[in-house]
């Protein structure tokens, strides 16, 4: 009886910790949707492709329709304490000359940029100045797209006189990579094309990658990244440290 009980609190511990993980997600969802509406397009996802790009990555981070319009209304650009947002970008290093890149929207800056300062510290790293790491990323758009091989893509960017830098074969279909001002055509170009679109999403590709050989500095850079990521006014964190993928749970 005792391992059952203990086998039931090792259960609801992890529960507990993936709701906490998911309520995060959501959280941080709406705050995207508040700065989609608050940039200026207003609240209709049809006139305005930040708000867009946002609500698709609300669902697909399973943040439900009641939830989403409740962030759409209250989008007035005010924060819960009836504070202005506001997005900050913050880079630096960790460990091994790794480049981090971290995207933040904030009621508090002041609160936001030592936090985020000392978590840098603590897991051996920096905060650097603007524009010290930045140039090594290159702002994109990606799509993955279920398709046996790049000719329907090929075909459907050329009906839709949309324009792609790249076009690569990958696990799970073909993978588009193009500026980020193009995101909109390629996106409908697509999907008059009646292409399964698997991910859509605006990103910072790193240009050179590092590859950590110390296992110490490479369990310091995760926690680094895992401590940021989870830091509730984080939106986005990028980096060009080559990372070992994580088993499916689900395999």
């Amino acid at each position: 009886m005792a391992l059952r009980s203990g086998r039931y609190h090792n259960i609801k511990h992890h529960k507990d910790a993936a709701d906490q993980k998911k309520a995060a997600v959501i959280a941080k969802m709406g705050v995207l949707i508040t700065m989609a509406v608050q940039s200026g397009g207003g609240p209709n996802p049809a006139d305005n492709p930040r708000l867009r790009l946002a609500l698709s990555k609300a669902r697909a981070a399973m943040m439900n329709n009641e939830a989403i319009e409740r962030a759409i209304k209250k989008a007035s650009g005010i924060g819960s304490e009836g504070k202005q947002l506001v997005e900050l970008t913050y880079e630096g290093y960790a460990p091994g000359g790794v480049a981090v890149v971290v995207e933040a929207t904030t009621d508090n800056r002041n609160r936001t940029a030592p936090e985020l300062k000392k978590m840098f510290e603590v897991h051996g790293g920096a905060i650097g100045a603007p524009g010290c790491v930045a140039w090594q990323f290159k702002p994109r758009a990606v799509f993955l797209v279920t398709a046996p091989d790049d000719t329907p893509v090929m075909e459907a960017l050329l009906a839709g006189g949309a324009d792609a830098l790249d076009l690569r074969a990958v696990d799970g279909g073909i993978e588009i990579l193009a500026e980020p001002r193009d995101y909109d055509a390629i996106l409908k170009a697509l999907q008059v094309a009646k292409l399964a679109v698997v991910r859509s999403e605006l990103t910072r590709l790193s240009e050179t990658n590092v590859d950590l050989k110390d296992p110490s500095v490479l369990e310091q850079v995760q926690d680094l990244l895992d401590d940021l990521d989870d830091h509730p006014d984080v939106q986005e964190v990028y980096h060009n440290a080559v990372l070992p993928v994580s088993p499916d749970p689900d395999a």
